[in-house]
């Protein structure tokens, strides 16, 4: 991890922004920036990692097929000037082995994770990882092989911490029953509650989640109008287009900032660790921000009262 505390200081940042701690003692900002879309312009994706420096935000989030390793590549340089800190904190992912045509396969073996690091550490510019996460991964991968190259980089000190990218129930579990990771991402929302079968057993394994898709493609934000209209024209789970509209009108009547709300949700699930936000410009970083602050204002009463508006959603493959 980088230092940075006293920087952030001199700004005169005001957030009140937690940290969450993993098994291996590294900690996590509450509000972690997903980097995916930064795209590969140098300074304006720059822009938004300093944005969210401002703002207190200390975990940033990538994977080496993001923009073909180029998002690596700009989430290392943007930060290698705060590396005198030691609260900065950068994950990223392995699993998608990258062709010379571009093209990807999956690819969860022990030779590949233990090469592909190497990768990641060179565009990234670090001599370690943080945390070093499977991006994705099905119960017919070959598990106990790719936990022990995962056990392997840990006991070799290349990488601090490991943990898991997925949203199948039966993968997640035979990784918490046999291996050491710290971290699970997944989709995780107010509308999108399917984690929350699984919450019991991450938190006895004590495994942080990292919440990707808090504000769900815009639904649960002020233009949830517009969201619903252009990305869940055909509903989505066991909801029509109907029946998905009319629920958010409903806990908007329960508090009509939508993002302070899921935020809320989600930051009071027990295991907890990051809430993963995206943003393509700095004013959309200072925007989570502001309903990041404003979810704390937000009563545990009206927090149920919404979460009764909406679906019990269950996870219907890969079961356990």
């Amino acid at each position: 991890m980088f230092s940075y505390r006293s920087w952030n200081d001199e700004k005169g940042a005001s957030v009140d922004m937690q940290k969450r701690t993993l098994k291996s003692g590294i900690e996590l900002s509450e509000l972690g920036l997903g980097c995916m879309s930064l795209g590969t312009d140098y300074q304006h994706a720059e822009g938004i990692i300093e944005r969210a420096l401002d703002n207190g935000i200390t975990y940033f989030d990538t994977a080496d097929v993001y923009d073909k390793g180029v998002n690596e590549e700009i989430v290392g340089k943007a930060l290698k000037k705060y590396q005198n800190r030691d609260d900065i904190v950068i994950g990223t992912k392995v699993g998608n082995h990258r062709q010379a045509d571009g093209s990807t396969f999956w690819d969860p073996s022990k030779d590949y994770i233990k090469s592909e690091v190497k990768e990641s550490l060179r565009r990234l510019d670090l001599d370690h990882l943080d945390l070093y996460q499977l991006h994705g991964g099905t119960i017919d991968d070959p598990l106990d092989e790719t936990i022990s190259a995962f056990d392997e980089l840990k006991q070799e000190g290349i990488i601090r911490a490991y943990g898991i990218s997925s949203i199948r129930p039966n993968v997640i579990d035979y990784y918490l029953k046999h291996s050491d990771i710290e971290t699970l991402m997944s989709q995780f929302n107010l509308i999108d509650n399917r984690p929350e079968s699984l919450m019991e057993d991450v938190n006895q394994k004590d495994v942080k989640v990292l919440a990707r898709g808090p504000v769900f493609k815009g639904l649960l934000t002020s233009n949830s109008n517009q969201a619903l209209d252009d990305k869940f024209a055909e509903g989505i789970f066991d909801y029509s287009y109907q029946e998905l509209g009319e629920t958010i009108a409903s806990i908007k009547e329960v508090e009509s900032n939508l993002t302070a709300l899921t935020f809320n949700y989600l930051l009071n699930q027990k295991p907890m660790g990051s809430i993963i936000i995206g943003a393509s410009s700095p004013e959309q970083v200072d925007e989570n921000v502001k309903n990041f602050e404003r979810a704390k204002e937000i009563s545990r009463d009206m927090v149920k009262a919404a979460r009764n508006r909406v679906k019990d959603e269950e996870y219907t493959n890969h079961l356990r």
